[in-house]
């Protein structure tokens, strides 16, 4: 009994779902990782001496040029790692490598595309606006999961100048970068001064508890009251 054909384009557009969504999870996992061990992180990229912000770039743009690709994750890990000035220009840097990259890999796999299929699946919203034009390829970059990757799709089938496929990719992802940087880096002091005070209290009430063992001298930190015994009057020797 064969499958139907709703059935079997329905099976792939599920798995695909689902594949999304775990890398989602798995990004943020990352980040999170990155966050809650910050000083480690910290120390190995300043081991690597000022490779690291050129790395870090290019890790950015790879990732960001990348199909149906979540680089949330990434950018809160540069604002947790650089700080959220930096983050926020590595980010934009990344940004405008990634718009070039995107569009010129595009540009060379326009047969493997199927922007008809992409354009079918866009809102009902964004048929107002002409395709390739700027608004439209700014609002659709606006739609989260595959928008960015219909909106770069479009650019290089319909050949659009360059500098519109950077700055309508750049006036939509730098400032949600630049807010993901710089909360990437306030959640990183949040926790890890939470940790700093907790370690502070607890050797603060270890100080304590040690006087309090050494002060009664008992096992099991239990203090009894000690009776002193009233002294017996002496006998009185009779010459």
């Amino acid at each position: 009994m064969s499958t139907p054909p709703a059935a079997s384009a329905e099976s792939p557009r599920f798995v695909r779902k689902i594949g999304g969504f775990a890398l989602l999870l798995l990004s943020f996992a990352v980040a999170a990782l990155v966050i809650r061990f910050q000083p480690e992180v910290d120390r190995f990229i300043r081991s690597i001496g000022g490779w690291a912000y050129p790395m870090a770039t290019v890790i950015f743009a790879l990732v960001a040029s990348a199909p149906f690709s979540v680089t949330d994750a990434l950018a809160v890990m540069n604002g947790a790692i650089f700080g959220p000035l930096w983050g926020s220009v590595i980010n934009a840097v990344g940004l405008v490598l990634a718009a070039m990259l995107g569009y010129w890999v595009n540009r060379h796999a326009t047969h493997l595309l199927d922007l008809d299929a992409y354009l079918k699946r866009l809102p009902a919203w964004t048929h107002r606006f002409k395709p390739g034009s700027p608004m439209f390829l700014i609002c659709v970059r606006v739609i989260p999961g595959f928008g960015g990757t219909v909106a770069t799709a479009t650019a290089a089938v319909m050949r659009v100048p360059l500098i519109r496929q950077i700055y309508t990719m750049c006036v939509v992802a730098i400032p949600i970068c630049t807010l993901l940087a710089i909360g990437g880096d306030r959640v990183t002091v949040l926790v890890h001064g939470y940790e700093r005070r907790a370690g502070n209290a607890m050797r603060r009430y270890e100080r304590r508890a040690k006087v309090y063992i050494d002060k009664h001298a008992h096992p099991f930190h239990i203090h009894f009251r000690r009776v002193r015994p009233t002294p017996k009057p002496s006998p009185i020797v009779t010459p």
